[in-house]
């Protein structure tokens, strides 16, 4: 009801954009693609480990699992679901469904707060970092069709506070911090 209606295959291109830009690469190869129905977004079909418990998974404090809470908070993600982990047989773990990202106010919804208060790691910083430069540059105008200017402006000042906070918020006592349902 908060996001404008016709947006979700671009927010889901977007986030695949941004992952790929912060070197990320938590997000499967999204295109944007006319299909039989309209058009839409496609996303690389992940096989996961079956073996994985993900109700188990989602509160380790994985590296896979960390990047993804950085990247969620940068992007706004208010629907970070323990069924949006992808875990591979290879240990990877992808997101998936990011389309309702990127609003302009702060509305992170996650089941990933585990690391809440941690100081950034200075590779997660240079990632930061990383990300302000691309959103100065190729990334802000691979951007611009796909999100508005204010929604463009808010990832960068989100990023310019995580740097100057130099840590993983809180969840905000005025919102809820974990989606319904959490799986």
């Amino acid at each position: 009801w908060d996001f404008p209606d016709g947006t979700l295959a671009n927010r889901e291109y977007a986030a695949y954009l941004i992952s790929e830009a912060m070197q990320l690469n938590c997000v499967p190869p999204t295109l944007l693609r006319e299909g039989p129905f309209g058009f839409g977004m496609v996303q690389l079909w992940i096989d996961i480990d079956e073996e994985v418990d993900l109700a188990d998974l989602f509160r380790q404090d994985l590296p896979g699992l960390r990047n993804l809470a950085l990247f969620d908070v940068v992007i706004n993600n208010t629907d970070r679901k323990i069924g949006h982990l992808l875990p591979t047989p290879d240990g990877h773990i992808y997101g998936c469904d990011h389309g309702v990202t990127f609003h302009s106010e702060d509305k992170l919804r996650t089941v990933l707060w585990q690391w809440a208060g941690d100081i950034f790691t200075d590779k997660e910083i240079a990632i930061l970092e990383q990300a302000i430069k691309a959103l100065q540059g190729d990334l802000r105008t691979q951007l611009e069709p796909l999100l508005t200017k204010e929604e463009i402006d808010a990832i960068a000042s989100r990023v310019e506070r995580l740097l100057t906070e130099g840590c993983f918020p809180h969840p905000n006592p005025n919102w809820p911090a974990v989606p319904w349902p959490a799986f």
